[in-house]
C-alpha cells in the first residue's frame, strides 16, 4: 500500500533529574556534596533511508516517543542520556510544522538527518550548588522536559523524469515497456491507483528514474479525479514526457494536450515550466498512425518537441530513450558528465 502523507506526534525524552547526596565514608567527616547530573532525554530524529518508500508505517504508529534520561546519582555519577529514537522515512520526505505549515526539513538524500524532537535537559546535582557560605547544598534542580510538536510528513519522490497525461494515455504500458515496473494494465480510466517507478537503463552504465503518474483530468488541482494527491510527485523531476493518445481525434487530443498543460499550470508554476516533451502513443492503433501528422503538428506549433511511439509493439521506444539520454545531460550536466554522444547513439540503437 502507498502512503505518501502521514501525521505524527513526536515526543523527546526527558531530562534526568539532579541527585541529592553527601558524601558519607569511614575517615572522611563533613565529605560535602556530591549529588550528580541527570542525563538528557534522548532526541527524536528522522533519517532518510533509500530502503524504505513509503510512510505506510506512520499509520500504525502515529506517536513516536524517545527514552528519558536517568537521574543523577550519588558519588557525583551522572545519569544515563536517553536513546535517540532514530525514525526511517523515505528519501524525499518534507517535514512541516502542522500548525503553521511552516517546512522544517526536506530529507532528499539517503543519510540526511533532521532532529523533529530534542530531549531535555539534564538537571543539576547539589554538587553545583556548594559554596563557602554553603557547604552542605540541599538545592538540585529537575531535568527540563523533552520537545513535544505535532508534524506533517509529506513524501515527494525522487525521479528524473514523470510520466503524465490523460487516464488511458498510455503511461503504464510504457513505463513496463522500458523498465523493470510491472504496474497494472488494463482498458478502463484510473487503473493507475499510485505512482509507480521504473529504472530506464539508457547505456554506458547510465541509468534515470522514470515516474508513471496517476492520469489527471481537467480540475485536478482542486481535487478532481485522483485530484492534486499525486502532482507533488512530478515536483522534483528534471522534466515531463506528456503522453497523448494518439488514437483519439487531433482535437480531442490537442484539447487534452492543453487541459494537462493549465492543470499543471494552476497547481505549480515552477512545474508547468520544466522541459515538457510530447509523446504520441498506441501508433499500433490503425486511427493513430492517420491521426499522427496532423497531431504532431498541433503540438510543434505550441512549441513543443514531439515523438511518436507504440509501446505495445516497441517502435520510437529506441528514440525517446537516446532523446531522454540527451535531454537529461543538457539539464544536468555535472550529474551526466561523461554521457557521450557514443552513449547517446547507443541507446538510440537500442
Amino acid at each position: 500500500m502507498f502512503v505518501d502523507t502521514a501525521r505524527v506526534r513526536v515526543q523527546a525524552g526527558n531530562g534526568g533529574n539532579g541527585c541529592l547526596s553527601f558524601r558519607r565514608e569511614k575517615y572522611i567527616p563533613r565529605g560535602g556534596p556530591d549529588g550528580g547530573d541527570g542525563g538528557r532525554g534522548g532526541h527524536v530524529i528522522f533519517q532518510a533511508e533509500s530502503s524504505v518508500n513509503t510512510l505506510l508505517h506512520f499509520r500504525y504508529e502515529p506517536l513516536l516517543r524517545a527514552p528519558k534520561g536517568g537521574h543523577g546519582m550519588g558519588k557525583k555519577m551522572h545519569g544515563a542520556d536517553g536513546a535517540d529514537l532514530r525514525v526511517p522515512v523515505p528519501a524525499g520526505t518534507l517535514v512541516k510544522d502542522t500548525g503553521t505549515d511552516e517546512l522544517l526539513a526536506d530529507l532528499s538524500q539517503p543519510g540526511q538527518e533532521f532532529i523533529a524532537a530534542r530531549g531535555g535537559r539534564g538537571g543539576l546535582g547539589n554538587d553545583h550548588f556548594k559554596s563557602s557560605t554553603n557547604q552542605a547544598p540541599r538545592k538540585t534542580t529537575k531535568g527540563l522536559a523533552g520537545e513535544e510538536r505535532l508534524l506533517d510528513l509529506e513524501l515527494k519522490l525522487l525521479a528524473d523524469v514523470g510520466l503524465v497525461g490523460m487516464p488511458n494515455a498510455g503511461k503504464s504500458t510504457l513505463i513496463s515497456r522500458i523498465s523493470s515496473s510491472r504496474p497494472k494494465i488494463a482498458d478502463y480510466p484510473f487503473t493507475t491507483l499510485a505512482p509507480n517507478l521504473g529504472v530506464v537503463d539508457l547505456g554506458r552504465y547510465r541509468s534515470c528514474v522514470v515516474a508513471d503518474i496517476p492520469g489527471l483530468i481537467p480540475g485536478a488541482h482542486e481535487g478532481k479525479g485522483l485530484g492534486d494527491r499525486f502532482l507533488r510527485h512530478v515536483d522534483r523531476c528534471s522534466m515531463l514526457l506528456h503522453l497523448v493518445d494518439a488514437s483519439s481525434p487531433p482535437a480531442k487530443g490537442l484539447e487534452d494536450f492543453e487541459a494537462i498543460g493549465r492543470e499543471l499550470e494552476l497547481f505549480s508554476p515552477e512545474l508547468a515550466a520544466k522541459p515538457r516533451v510530447a509523446v504520441l502513443t498506441k501508433l499500433d492503433v490503425t486511427e493513430a498512425r492517420a491521426h499522427e501528422a496532423a497531431l504532431r503538428a498541433g503540438v510543434e506549433a505550441r512549441g513543443f518537441e514531439c515523438l511518436a511511439i507504440s509501446a505495445a509493439t516497441g517502435e520510437g521506444v529506441s528514440e525517446l530513450l537516446g532523446r531522454l539520454a540527451r535531454r537529461l545531460a543538457e539539464l544536468s550536466p555535472a550529474r551526466w558528465a561523461g554521457t557521450s554522444s557514443g552513449a547517446v547513439a547507443e541507446v538510440g540503437a537500442q
